[in-house]
């Protein structure tokens, strides 16, 4: 009887070396809570949610969007916005959001961001007027801060909506005409439009638009990027014209991209032209269509340069 003792506890001694090890790589720890939320009524029955990316202690991968305590929506972790829909007019919401790992841990909810949408305003059809005036002021590598006219519209504009190649990345109230942008690349040339929106979701034609370059990073050299980018479409064609970068000595090749993706080499051969540069492609789209267009240089020492301001051009 004596021996069961000396062969029991060595077996239960591995069970426990085993039960420690797997919890080692278990992953327990909750990502951090988001913090600036905040909550915009885009129109009568839509509502704009904002948030600060959250950390965890391996990677978030997804944001969760609640009312009281109901999921009203989910985003990837690349993502630090979404439009909660099909809401009632006229009706106070409270929303909070969360952050999710891949574990499935959920963070502590944020703190609840009420915001009330307005009244509805079902026989308007007629979108507010472009903003005017739009500019910018760079605030070193990361972040602008962007001002506008105000806008018009038949009932009221109830938030404008900053758009960069054609996505929307920020939304304020529609009594607002200052934006401020952070978590930038630095030097890095972006172009900003700005919307107006009314309560029957009635959305402006773009203002015209800023471009607007981050500071570059301390130990960067200066941008590569082309400039004075200029864009125009006429029947069948489009017509680009541009400033390829000085890059001491001429630039024989540029990419061309459209509409965020790559479409085609430019090369001149052995002598590019001087001063500006120009360049038409064929289209063949219905009239309507809908460009962005943007280049970037090959530089002398064989890697691609920055990317230039992007274009948006409308096929007539």
């Amino acid at each position: 009887m004596r021996r069961f003792p000396t062969l029991i506890v060595p077996a239960l001694g591995l069970a426990l070396v085993l039960t420690a090890c797997a919890g080692d790589d278990e992953d327990t720890e909750p990502p951090s809570t988001p913090t600036g939320v905040t909550a915009q009524a885009g129109s009568a029955t839509s509502v704009h949610v904002m948030w600060e990316r959250s950390s965890d202690n391996r990677a978030v991968t997804g944001y969760e969007v609640h009312h009281g305590s109901r999921k009203v929506a989910a985003v990837p972790a690349a993502r630090t916005m979404v439009d909660i829909e099909r809401l009632t007019p006229s009706t106070a919401y409270a929303f909070t959001v969360r952050a999710r790992d891949a574990a499935g841990n959920l963070s502590a909810p944020s703190a609840a961001v009420p915001v009330t949408t307005p009244p509805a305003t079902p026989d308007d059809d007629t979108p507010p007027t472009p903003p005017q005036d739009l500019r910018g002021t760079v605030e070193g590598t990361r972040a602008v801060t962007l001002t506008w006219r105000r806008a018009t519209d038949a009932v009221g504009v109830t938030a404008y909506d900053v758009y960069q190649a054609d996505s929307r990345v920020h939304s304020v109230p529609g009594t607002a005409t200052t934006a401020r942008l952070t978590h930038l690349r630095p030097g890095t040339v972006y172009t900003f439009t700005v919307r107006a929106r009314d309560a029957a979701d009635n959305s402006s034609p773009d203002s015209p638009p800023v471009d607007l370059t981050t500071a570059s990073a301390p130990g960067s050299g200066p941008s590569t990027a082309p400039t004075g980018l200029t864009a125009t479409a006429r029947k069948g064609a489009v017509v680009l014209s541009w400033t390829p970068p000085d890059t001491g000595a001429p630039v024989k090749e540029h990419q061309l991209y459209l509409d965020g993706a790559f479409a085609t080499t430019i090369v001149w051969g052995t002598q590019p032209p001087p001063g500006r540069a120009t360049y038409t492609f064929t289209v063949t789209d219905n009239p309507g269509t809908r460009y962005t267009v943007k280049l970037r240089a090959k530089l002398p020492d064989g890697t691609w340069g920055d990317f230039s301001a992007q274009r948006t051009v409308v096929v007539p």
